[in-house]
C-alpha cells in the first residue's frame, strides 16, 4: 500500500481504486494513518473530519474521475460544512461553516474525500505559514525553514504524503511560493476560471484565485477541468477552453516565444541558486526548439505597490467587522496579530476615492503586463528570489 500511495499521483491512485487494486476505504485509512504519523512534526493539517470521511466512503462516493482520493482544503476563504473557517485568525477560531463552498461541492462531485483543512497565515497576509492560532507549519525538507505561504499547510500535507493533492489559493504567490519551497506543481489560473462563491470579495476578486497543489502536471490539469466554470454571483467570467486541460498535457505546443527575466522589477539581486535553476530551464527550453530571449514586462512597480497597499486590507476588514457584529462586541487587542491589526487600522481610514483609484492602478498594471504577451507566449522567472526562509523571519 505504501508504494502504491507514494508512487502515484491523484490520477494514478484513482485508476488503482477503479481497477480494484485497492479500495477507497483502504486508501482513506492509509491517508489517516499518515496524518497521525507525519503531521505532528510539520503541523500542516489543523482540523480533521475522520468519521465524516469514513461515512462518505462507506456510504458510496460519487463515481467521479477522482473517486476515493483523499484531499485537503486550505483554511482560507473556503468553507467545509462542520469545520471551522478560521482564516488562520483567533477571532474566527470557532466560526464553524454550515455548508460547503461551491468549489468544495465540485471536489466532492469528482469523488474526492476531504479529510481536513490546512494551516494558513492569518488572512493569508504573509508569505510564511506561521499563524498565532495554530503555530508554524514546517518545511519537510528543513524543519527550521518555512514552506512558504499562504498555502503552506496544503503544500506540506502533499509533500509529506498525507494526501496526493489539495486545495490552495493565490493572490500574490500563495500557490506558487509553497510549490517552489516544497517541490510541487502549483498553478495560479486566470481570474474567473474557478468559482469563489459564497465569498464576497473586492481585492480578492481581481487578484485571488482558487486551485490546487499537486504532485503532477496532469493532476493540476484534471482538477482544473473538474472545478472550472462560474457559479451564480461570481464577479468575473472567463471563456471556456477549447478542449479539456488534461488533453493539453503532453500535447505539442508549437514553437513558443519565451521571455526570460532573472532580476526583480526593483533591481534586487536574485540568489545565485535560484537564478541558476532558471537559467538551466531556459537552456532546456531552447534545446526543445523554443525561442528564449531576455525580457520582461515594464512592471509599473510604484503604482502596483501603492494600489495593493490600499486594497489588501479591505475585504479582511469587512470580514472582521462582520464577525465583531455577530459577536456583539468591539475589537480586542488579542483578536488580531500585529500585521493584521496594522492592515485593519489602515483600511478603516481609507477613503472610497482611494479604493477606486487603487483598483484603477491595478487595471492599468494589468494592461501594461498584458501588452508583453502580444509578442510573447510565456515569461520565465524564478518563483522565489531566495531559498525558503527560516521560520520566524517573515
Amino acid at each position: 500500500m505504501q508504494d502504491l500511495f507514494d508512487n502515484n499521483d491523484m490520477t494514478g491512485l484513482a485508476e488503482a481504486i477503479k481497477s480494484g487494486d485497492v479500495s477507497a476505504k483502504e486508501v482513506l485509512e492509509f491517508s489517516l494513518d499518515r496524518l497521525d504519523e507525519r503531521n505532528p512534526a510539520v503541523n500542516a493539517v489543523i482540523s480533521e473530519r475522520r468519521e465524516e470521511a469514513r461515512n462518505e466512503v462507506s456510504g458510496g462516493l460519487p463515481e467521479g474521475p477522482l473517486h476515493g482520493v483523499p484531499f485537503v482544503i486550505k483554511d482560507l476563504g473556503m468553507d467545509v460544512a462542520g469545520l471551522p473557517s478560521t482564516n488562520g485568525s483567533r477571532l474566527f477560531a470557532d466560526a464553524v461553516a454550515e455548508k460547503d463552498s461551491t468549489l468544495v461541492e465540485r471536489y466532492r462531485e469528482a469523488g474526492l474525500v476531504v479529510i481536513g483543512k490546512t494551516n494558513t497565515p492569518e488572512f493569508g497576509k504573509n508569505a510564511s505559514t506561521e499563524p498565532a492560532l495554530f503555530g508554524p507549519t514546517r518545511n519537510p525538507y528543513a524543519l527550521d525553514r518555512s514552506p512558504g505561504g499562504s498555502s503552506g499547510g496544503t503544500a506540506v500535507a502533499v509533500a509529506v504524503g498525507i494526501v496526493p493533492g489539495g486545495h490552495a489559493s493565490d493572490g500574490g504567490g500563495s500557490i506558487r511560493i509553497p510549490a517552489s519551497a516544497c517541490g510541487l506543481v502549483g498553478l495560479k489560473p486566470s481570474r474567473g476560471r474557478t468559482p469563489t462563491a459564497p465569498a464576497r470579495t473586492l481585492f480578492s476578486s481581481p487578484m485571488s484565485v482558487h486551485h490546487a497543489l499537486t504532485r503532477s502536471v496532469r493532476d493540476t490539469a484534471l482538477l482544473l477541468d473538474l472545478s472550472a466554470g462560474p457559479t451564480v454571483g461570481d464577479p468575473y467570467v472567463i471563456l471556456a477552453p477549447k478542449r479539456p486541460y488534461v488533453e493539453e498535457v503532453g500535447a505539442d505546443p508549437g514553437r513558443l516565444r519565451i521571455g526570460l527575466s532573472n532580476t526583480l522589477p526593483d533591481g534586487t539581486p536574485v540568489d545565485p541558486e535560484c537564478s541558476a535553476v532558471t537559467t538551466s530551464v531556459a537552456g532546456l527550453l531552447e534545446e526543445l526548439g523554443h525561442d528564449v530571449t531576455e525580457g520582461a514586462p515594464n512592471f509599473p512597480l510604484d503604482a502596483l505597490t501603492a494600489g495593493l497597499s490600499v486594497l489588501m486590507g479591505i475585504p479582511m476588514t469587512i470580514e472582521v467587522d462582520e464577525r465583531l457584529e455577530a459577536l456583539n462586541r468591539a475589537i480586542r487587542d488579542d483578536d488580531l496579530e500585529p500585521m493584521a491589526r496594522m492592515i485593519y487600522d489602515r483600511a478603516k481610514s481609507e477613503s472610497a476615492t482611494n479604493v477606486v483609484k487603487a483598483l484603477q492602478e491595478l487595471e492599468r498594471a494589468a494592461q501594461v503586463i498584458g501588452a508583453f504577451f502580444v509578442d510573447h507566449d510565456l515569461l520565465l522567472t524564478p518563483t522565489m528570489a531566495r531559498p525558503a526562509a527560516p521560520l520566524g523571519l517573515l
